[in-house]
């Protein structure tokens, strides 16, 4: 299934680049740490970046981090499952992410929409605009939710196919 590869695809473009914003977090919490400590001349602007990077990167990331299994999983059960039992395990798990990440972009996508409406602002001195975290929050969880689709289909495809591998699905 070409679709499957390609929102997969998609999703590892979007980890790779969104990765990249450690890089600009690392910078701008070095420049704070030296004006602070180096020359005793804080910023007003540092901290409320620090935060609007990190939040995106943590939210963004998400899809990448599933595809390559890397978020925390208690695997006491599934290590002791056949291939059939760890497919419906992860099954199981896939519809829980499903059901949230459902919720999560809909309310995203709503707190997206009063920040861009009405202007919100946060309550730091530079007054920062909350619809790009907003934003972030929303594609965020529509890119995993996207992604958790897809995770279930495979899950099922093992299920009924436990010695085939699940790039056979994709």
């Amino acid at each position: 299934m070409n679709a499957l590869k390609v929102i997969t695809g998609f999703n590892i473009l979007i980890g790779q680049l969104v990765s990249l914003l450690i890089w600009a977090g690392i910078v701008v919490l070095c420049f704070e740490v030296i004006a602070r400590y180096g020359f005793g001349q804080p910023t007003l602007w540092a901290h409320g970046y620090t935060q609007r990077i990190f939040g995106s990167y943590f939210v963004l990331i998400g899809a990448y981090t599933l595809i390559r299994k890397d978020h925390v999983r208690v695997d006491i059960l599934l290590n002791t499952a056949g291939p059939r039992g760890r497919a419906l395990l992860d099954l199981l798990n896939y519809l829980f992410l499903i059901l949230w990440g459902v919720i999560l972009t809909k309310e995203g996508w709503l707190f997206f929409l009063d920040a861009w409406q009405f202007n919100e602002l946060d309550d730091s001195a530079l007054a920062h605009p909350m619809w790009p975290p907003k934003l972030a929050l929303f594609l965020g969880s529509l890119l995993i939710t996207v992604q958790g689709i897809v995770s279930a289909i495979e899950a099922i495809w093992t299920f009924f196919n436990p010695n085939s591998n699940t790039e056979d699905v994709t």
